[in-house]
């Protein structure tokens, strides 16, 4: 699932106005149902408001909006499935590297 996805499904089963969604993240109902479209992109540190508003974990919400930066990134890429796996294992390196 997509976080456009994800924030319009939580936010339809919450029966929560696009226009509140744009009040509590202080921009405009126009702007915020761009960001359900997929035609804008979310800041970072809109994150945690999103989260609360939605009751939902902000660590779940993180990880599918950086996927979501990741495959916007390689998608168009013939490699993209390569790219992946080495930056996979590259995490997994540097994951196993700061906790010697």
């Amino acid at each position: 699932m997509m976080f456009k996805d994800k924030i319009r499904q939580l936010r339809e089963i919450l029966q929560i106005p696009q226009r509140k969604m744009a009040a509590a993240l202080d921009i405009d109902t126009a702007t915020y149902c761009k960001f359900e479209k997929g035609e804008r992109k979310v800041q970072r540190k809109m994150l945690p408001i999103i989260a609360d508003l939605l009751h939902t974990d902000e660590t779940e919400l993180l990880t599918l909006w950086l996927a979501d930066k990741v495959v916007y990134e390689v998608a168009d890429e013939s490699v993209a499935f390569d790219v992946l796996k080495v930056a996979e294992e590259q995490v997994k390196y540097l994951t196993q590297k700061d906790l010697q």
